[in-house]
């Protein structure tokens, strides 16, 4: 029961210095808030299309993207309830040695506390950093090639030169595109036997991977690769006063990834609270004692959905404290 009290009737205090309290006087303190703080991590995908992209579908047969791209998804959420002082409401309260055995009782079970609400979430923005498409190590065949023309022709004998010329993409295409197939005609073959070489056991095995790493490199010229890196924030949503308590509590963008709620830039994530009804509290019977009051919160229990808009990415249920009531808590006074 104890607690439950630490946890539902905190409330955060500006303590003034020990030698005032002694003396008596006043102190001022705040009522506590929730804070949602949403812990995002995010995937990042970057794909680079091959040079010879275009040229796919015409030498392999096979449909390939042609152009760059850069996606986000997120790939995990958190949401943490922290707890602030509310600096929009404070109250004071009166000490003199009289009341400050009971005073520092309450302190000491938690119902009223100075830094026990207090606290500090880790946070920070990871962005990695972007590189650029590198296909020089996937086999492109060299820019220039040497061609052979007639240059005259005289009694029968033909005068040839040769040149030198620059490849076109698709020359280059075609040509990776003949080692593709000349590699897969060599592991078929050596598959079935059909070679001058004997493979078997290991040397089969490495000699397979080889030819099929090969290919793989020949073939990211024409279907592009991906590199994948990981993004995180943190995003904060105080809720308020209200009857539509919904909230966006971030957005991802496939240009930026993850961004804060008003960038309209993303796609939304919206949370939505359902506030459970607080009991109005009773007033105590205060007549047979001078009393002072001291003002706590108690939170109302709601129910957290975070959503996309069509599918729900997070459910729980938290006390938030500002959408609760405030009440009394009388502190009798002895002559």
């Amino acid at each position: 029961m104890e607690k439950m009290k630490r946890i539902f009737i905190v409330v955060l205090l500006a303590l003034s210095t020990l030698s005032a309290r002694s003396q008596g006087g006043a102190v001022s303190y705040s009522l506590p808030r929730t804070v949602l703080v949403f812990n995002v991590e995010a995937g990042k995908e970057t794909f680079y299309a091959g040079p010879y992209a275009r040229y796919a579908q015409k030498y392999l047969g096979i449909s390939a993207e042609t152009s760059d791209r850069v996606s986000y998804t997120i790939t995990s959420v958190s949401m943490v309830p922290a707890v602030e002082a509310d600096q929009s409401i404070r109250y004071s309260y009166v000490m003199n040695p009289q009341s400050q055995p009971v005073y520092l009782q309450l302190t000491s079970q938690g119902l009223v506390s100075g830094p026990a609400g207090a606290y500090s979430a880790e946070k920070g923005w990871k962005y990695p950093v972007g590189g650029g498409a590198g296909f020089s190590d996937k086999g492109i065949p060299a820019n220039l090639a040497e061609k052979t023309s007639t240059l005259y022709e005289v009694g029968g004998n033909t005068v040839r030169q040769n040149i030198i010329v620059a490849k076109t993409t698709e020359d280059k295409a075609k040509e990776v595109a003949d080692k593709i197939f000349e590699i897969r005609e060599n592991k078929y073959k050596i598959l079935v036997g059909d070679t001058d070489a004997t493979y078997s056991g290991e040397a089969m095995k490495a000699t397979i991977d080889a030819l099929n790493k090969l290919e793989q490199d020949y073939m990211t010229l024409f279907t592009g690769y991906s590199e994948y890196g990981s993004q995180s924030a943190s995003f904060e949503v105080i809720p308020s006063e209200g009857e539509e308590q919904a909230y966006v509590a971030f957005r991802i963008s496939d240009e930026d990834g993850l961004v804060a709620a008003d960038n309209v830039s993303g796609r939304p994530y919206f949370v939505r609270l359902e506030v459970e009804e607080v009991a109005e509290v009773k007033d105590p019977d205060t007549k047979s004692k001078p009393v002072q009051f001291v003002k706590y919160r108690i939170p109302a229990i709601c129910g957290v959905r975070l959503t996309d808009g069509v599918s729900t990415i997070l459910q729980t249920r938290v006390p938030v404290y500002q959408l609760g009531i405030i009440a009394s808590y009388p502190v009798y006074k002895t002559k």
